[in-house]
């Protein structure tokens, strides 16, 4: 088989980053399920193409299967070279992957060399970059920011980042802020398998001799679940409480959600209706009818303040209450209290 020049994760990450495109042949499902962060999808086969192809390889043998699909692929060719062309780099370089690094893209390096690309393909495919993205995380020592709904944890994280904190923020890369209102307007979550992706890939360039902050979550954020590892040590992992003034908390959660509308917010009290009781739950209902966001947020907050202190540590390392609503001055705070404990 003809084999093209190969490459690494390593030189994977290092061309990515001088801008060289990566090309993703599998099928639009497989990309859609999971694929390497910045990768653009150029599928040798449609779904169906590769479902057919399977059933034959099954039924009939590899050679009857590799048959069917250079017959596919035929019909492609044309299409498959303009857009590589169009997406490769200034000095005509791309790489390319399949799901094992095995014929699919080393079929498509060969396409795109005829042409007069200058390709690569990558070692072990898709399949190791995804188990090395789950393995990335585990390998940093985690500090946990945890506090009640509407303290501003996320403000505090972009913060710590802007004065050279590490941090990871897991909610904006499940596109979710982690409850029932949680969903972000105008934002998609990625399927559970990408968000391991994205989650490594987030972790991948920060020093794991340093501390790394997140956010106190569930096992779950939507629908993205955190790996189980990942999960266990932020479980065992230095926990920060961290609240501000209730008034403060209010003004944040209908900041923060009463753009979604009364209707979106209905929808949501409407799930939590068991655990917060039939008469709490209506009078939530009454309130958003009424436009009394700060009402209807107050109860909520009642809710979730009850259902933290059942779930979250009663020994936190460190309580930081300030008096007022300050993220800037709270992630200096939070800083160099890492700097000098841990």
């Amino acid at each position: 088989m003809y084999s093209p020049p190969s490459c690494t994760l390593n030189a994977l990450r290092a061309s990515r980053a001088e801008g060289i495109p990566i090309l993703d042949v599998r099928a639009p499902s497989e990309y859609r399920r999971g694929h390497i962060v910045g990768a653009l999808s150029l599928p040798l086969f449609s779904d169906e193409e590769r479902a057919a192809v399977g059933t034959t390889y099954v039924r009939k043998g590899e050679q009857a299967a590799i048959v069917q699909g250079l017959g596919y692929v035929g019909r492609h060719m044309e299409a498959l070279a303009t857009e590589a062309l169009a997406s490769a780099s200034p000095q005509g370089e791309v790489i390319v992957y399949c799901a094992r690094g095995g014929m699919r893209s080393q079929s498509v390096a060969w396409l795109l060399e005829t042409v007069g690309l200058r390709v690569r393909w990558l070692e072990g495919g898709y399949r190791t970059y995804h188990r090395e993205m789950q393995q990335i995380p585990l390998q940093y020592r985690l500090v946990v920011l945890g506090g009640g709904t509407g303290c501003g944890k996320t403000e505090v994280l972009r913060e710590m980042a802007e004065i050279g904190g590490q941090v990871v923020d897991l909610e904006a890369l499940a596109c979710h802020r982690g409850s029932v209102f949680g969903a972000i307007e105008g934002q998609t979550q990625p399927s559970g398998e990408h968000f391991l992706n994205l989650l490594g890939e987030a972790f991948a360039p920060l020093d794991p001799a340093r501390w790394v902050l997140v956010e106190g979550e569930s096992a779950f954020i939507g629908h993205c679940a955190l790996p189980p590892q990942f999960w266990h040590r932020m479980q065992q992992a230095p926990y920060i409480t961290y609240t501000i003034p209730q008034a403060d908390r209010l003004r944040r959660i209908v900041a923060d959600y009463a753009s979604q509308g009364a209707e979106a917010l209905k929808q949501a009290f409407g799930v939590l209706r068991k655990r917060m009781g039939a008469v709490r739950s209506r009078e939530a209902m009454e309130a958003l009818d009424r436009g009394d966001y700060l009402y209807a947020a107050r109860l909520a907050l009642d809710y979730y303040d009850k259902a933290y202190h059942k779930t979250n540590p009663i020994n936190p390392v460190w309580e930081l209450s300030p008096r007022q609503d300050d993220p800037c001055r709270s992630a200096m705070e939070i800083c160099s209290w890492i700097e000098k404990y841990l």
